[in-house]
């Protein structure tokens, strides 16, 4: 069978399974198995593959086909230029939350101390800090398996950094102040998760998307009590889903933050809200 063959049974075989894009994930898959690029699909369609690869490329294709993640087939995702390892035991790292970094990056200085609050894979801190110079940072996650996962893309991301993750339930076991308090919390409110694609709903893990009945809850608990870790100047960056910006800047704004903004993602739909602590 050649490589042609091979991917557009697997295409045929994810769009029979009503996978949105059924054409891209079975070239990426394809690529994965046989450690290949885009071209290669163009210009050596006709190369054929061994038998190996061929059972190895319809497995992953049936599990696909499962609504399983793409990302989660390969274990990894890009993010700000860089690959982070991921696995069910985290969220798949996502474009919307580049915003989040982006914001955050526009201000540090050298030396700065940052704490990422819900860390997961550790894509957001591991990011600020590949970006930034001579920053420390803690990430804080309640999933000691989520952890795992941020350890080892520090490892291969940012060998030389200082970094901390620490296992605790917000902020139960933090010491210290920081500069920056930054978190992309649980927020979909839990009615809505039954509503959300099989891929979300089903096979990312519940304990990083469920934000409780208003999905406010991890806003209100990380607003009040950040007080107490950042320095007086401190700044407190929130991802937030499109329809929480006026909810969770006036929990700011009540808690003393100052120059409380919003700031809108690729779509024009509201991403990011940050403040500064007054005192």
């Amino acid at each position: 069978m050649t490589y042609r063959e091979i991917y557009e049974e697997g295409r045929n075989s994810l769009a029979d399974a009503a996978i949105g894009e059924a054409a891209l994930d079975a070239r990426l898959l394809l690529e994965y198995v046989c450690h290949t690029i885009r071209n290669d699909l163009l210009v050596h369609g006709d190369k054929p593959v061994t038998e190996e690869q061929a059972e190895s490329y319809r497995a992953l294709i049936q599990k696909r086909a499962k609504h399983i993640p793409l990302q989660y087939l390969t274990g990894e995702q890009d993010f700000m230029g860089l690959t982070f390892q991921v696995n069910d035991k985290v969220l798949i790292p996502r474009q919307d939350t580049e915003i989040l970094v982006e914001e955050v990056l526009r201000e540090p200085h050298d030396g700065m101390r940052f704490l990422d609050m819900c860390t997961g894979s550790g894509c957001i801190l591991l990011s600020i800090l590949h970006y930034s110079n001579d920053c420390q940072g803690v990430g804080v996650d309640i999933s000691g398996e989520a952890l795992q996962v941020a350890k080892k893309n520090a490892e291969r991301i940012c060998p030389d950094g200082n970094i901390t993750f620490l296992q605790s339930n917000l902020f139960e076991n933090v010491t210290g102040k920081y500069e920056y308090i930054v978190s992309n919390p649980p927020y979909i409110p839990s009615p809505v998760i039954e509503e959300l694609m099989p891929e979300v709903r089903e096979h990312e893990p519940r304990l990083a998307l469920d934000g409780t009945e208003d999905g406010l809850y991890f806003y209100k608990k990380i607003v009040e009590e950040s007080r107490n870790y950042l320095v007086g100047g401190g700044r407190l960056y929130f991802e937030i889903g499109y329809d929480q910006a006026e909810a969770v800047s006036t929990l700011m704004q009540n808690a003393g933050f100052a120059e409380v903004t919003v700031v809108k993602d690729y779509a024009g739909l509201d991403r990011v809200v940050h403040g500064i602590l007054l005192g």
